[in-house]
């Protein structure tokens, strides 16, 4: 049976994870001084997003920062991936919602929330041409 936005805000509050709901989006909190995680209930999917910041203007900074992006796609994430959406870096996860369970939104919680505290700064510097 596919899950709905209720069970969605039913997992949420078990993983004891601080957030907001607006209809069928959930802005959930990183912590401190790091950005909120948006989860949309999209029925097939749960979304997860979180914009990272903006790309830099100039080419050679974009190269290196999209290089150290698709690196740590590789390397690091398994739930979530950075990509770009417009002029924004952004990381983001879709699970599947028919089956999904308290252990999956952890884990892809988990998975950007570890993504937020070890990549952030440097691809802050890599965006600021550090």
């Amino acid at each position: 049976m596919p899950r709905t936005a209720e069970d969605i805000e039913t997992l949420l509050y078990r993983l004891g994870r601080p957030f907001e709901r607006t209809g069928q989006t959930f802005v959930v909190s990183s912590g401190a001084d790091r950005p909120p995680i948006a989860l949309h209930v999209a029925d097939p999917v749960l979304l997860a997003r979180v914009a990272i910041g903006p790309l830099p203007a100039d080419e050679k900074r974009q190269l290196a920062l999209l290089r150290q992006m698709l690196v740590y796609n590789a390397t690091d994430l398994v739930h979530a991936a950075y990509g770009i959406d417009g002029e924004q870096m952004v990381l983001a996860a879709g699970l599947a919602l028919e089956n999904i369970d308290e252990n999956e939104i952890d884990a892809a919680l988990s998975d950007i929330d570890l993504a937020l505290v070890r990549h952030t700064a440097r691809l802050s510097e890599l965006a600021r041409g550090v």
